[in-house]
């Protein structure tokens, strides 16, 4: 028949094979085969391609929807993450804060993993020391409690003693069963509640204990990483800047683990002294306590002054001038010679940047918030204000 050709009929499609740089696959074959030797022959995913039009209306409308997304998804993460994310911060302050030391460590022939290991070592070794040294008094303590309790109840009904005219007056013997059975329920709560809490803190402490030695380990990558996100014109200002702002942040802590040592060495000196009892474990706490700026020394003061009422009335007056003493010779010799140097900001400005962060974040913010007020004012000193002169 006319119009057949092999078995076809003339107007039929005949069936195309793929071949190279052929239009079956829109080309793509071909594509292939280029990207395959542009790899070969650069041994990368070779030279970066023309830049999209960033003027197109198409693409400034998709550029404005999804910055308002991500602005919203980012703020949405943060708000639901945000306890971890402190504790990841917290990690990262106290990493950088020992970097230093660890570059010092490292520049004196100890090696990366050695230096971090001392590190932990002494961090584990303090931290254990001070619950050997607590918890035998607590325990101590509470069996002295236990075996008084029967003389209390026996006092109780003594009408001769204290507690026997207050039980009389009061009628406390009559009133504690019924106070206890309306209590119980709440008791209980409060003692769930209470254990809730102590695991809650103690798996935070984990955490942060073991994000601090990763973070302190991969320390110097962390750093390149970060000053490589900055544009190239810009690196070697940022560079500086982050080396400036990691070297303030090593200053304070080192500083203050410093003038805490000697704020619990001199508890512990003063306590042995004059026959306050538990000297070391009231050293230990007022050197944890002063960690916290401005405030951390007065805590631990009061803490020791109550402790000395046990001795006598004079021997806490007394034990509370030192406190005073040691609170205006820590601000107006030990920090400026220690931690002044490096910090470099007014005692106002400490002050409030303390209150402003322990309102928001407890006592992580009052740890954390003088040198980020000493960042502030560097990042003040070397950017905002040269452009506000220039402007």
């Amino acid at each position: 028949m006319a119009g057949l050709e092999g078995g076809h009929p003339a107007n039929a499609a005949v069936p195309v094979q793929a071949a190279p740089g052929g239009d079956a696959d829109g080309g793509m074959t071909a594509e292939v085969e280029r990207a395959a030797a542009v790899a070969a022959e650069t041994g990368g995913l070779g030279p970066p391609g023309r830049p999209l039009n960033r003027r197109s209306p198409f693409f400034i409308g998709m550029a404005a929807a999804a910055g308002v997304a991500v602005t919203v998804g980012l703020a949405e993460l943060i708000i639901a993450a945000r306890s971890v994310l402190i504790l990841v911060g917290l990690a990262l302050f106290i990493a950088a804060g020992l970097e230093p030391l660890a570059s010092w460590l490292t520049r004196h022939r100890v090696p990366r993993w050695g230096a971090v290991l001392l590190i932990v070592l002494a961090g584990a070794g303090l931290v254990g020391g001070f619950f050997a040294l607590a918890i035998p008094p607590l325990v101590t303590q509470a069996t002295a409690l236990a075996h008084e309790l029967p003389v209390y109840l026996h006092a109780l009904q003594n009408q001769n003693s204290a507690l026997g005219r207050l039980n009389q007056q009061f009628h406390v013997q009559q009133r504690l069963p019924g106070m206890l059975s309306r209590s119980g329920a709440t008791l209980v709560g409060g003692l769930l509640g209470a254990g809730q809490i102590v695991l809650s803190t103690a798996s935070s402490i984990l955490v942060v204990a073991v994000l601090i030695i990763y973070f302190l380990a991969a320390m110097p990558g962390i750093r390149l990483f970060l000053y490589r996100l900055a544009p190239r014109s810009r690196r070697t200002r940022v560079i500086l800047l982050g080396d400036e702002v990691v070297t303030k942040v090593g200053g304070f802590l080192l500083g203050n683990l410093l003038t805490s040592g000697i704020a619990g060495l001199g508890t512990f000196l003063w306590m042995v002294a004059l026959g306050i009892p538990y000297p070391l474990l009231l050293g230990l706490f007022v050197a944890l306590a002063d960690l916290i700026p401005v405030v951390g020394s007065t805590l631990g003061g009061i803490v020791v002054s109550l402790v000395a009422l046990t001795v006598s009335v004079p021997v806490a007056l007394a034990t509370a001038g030192f406190y005073v003493a040691y609170r205006l010779a820590e601000d107006y010799l030990l920090v400026p010679r220690v931690i002044g140097h490096t910090v470099r900001i007014p005692a106002v400005v400490s002050i409030v940047a303390v209150l402003i962060g322990g309102a928001l974040m407890g006592i992580i913010g009052a740890l954390v918030a003088i040198p980020l007020a000493a960042v502030v004012r560097l990042l003040l000193d070397e950017i905002v204000f040269p452009r506000l002169d220039r402007s």
